[in-house]
């Protein structure tokens, strides 16, 4: 069993408030829940509105897999328009 975990560091354009905040995020978080079928949270930056770090988590019977589909799911992110992925970290363990 392997267990893949995807750090993403964002950057979010034209953000002011942590209400703006959520309503972008939580739409992100529930399409890469839907599509990618990961577990995904934010992590840390909670109090700063125009940063942010999300996890997602990956299980799979296969590292090849779970390291597949968290790339997608970064690739997905990269093509946003409303934030740029200043970092990224991706451990399959």
């Amino acid at each position: 069993m392997a267990v893949g975990v995807l750090r993403v560091q964002l950057k979010l354009y034209g953000v002011q408030t942590l209400k703006e905040k959520r309503s972008l995020l939580e739409p992100l978080l529930l399409k890469a829940r839907r599509e990618f079928n990961v577990s995904a949270a934010e992590l840390e930056l909670v109090d700063e509105p125009q940063a942010a770090l999300i996890g997602f988590a990956h299980l799979s019977n296969h590292g090849g897999f779970s390291d597949q589909v968290l790339m997608g799911l970064l690739k997905a992110l990269e093509g946003e328009r409303a934030f740029f992925v200043e970092d990224w970290e991706l451990e399959v363990l």
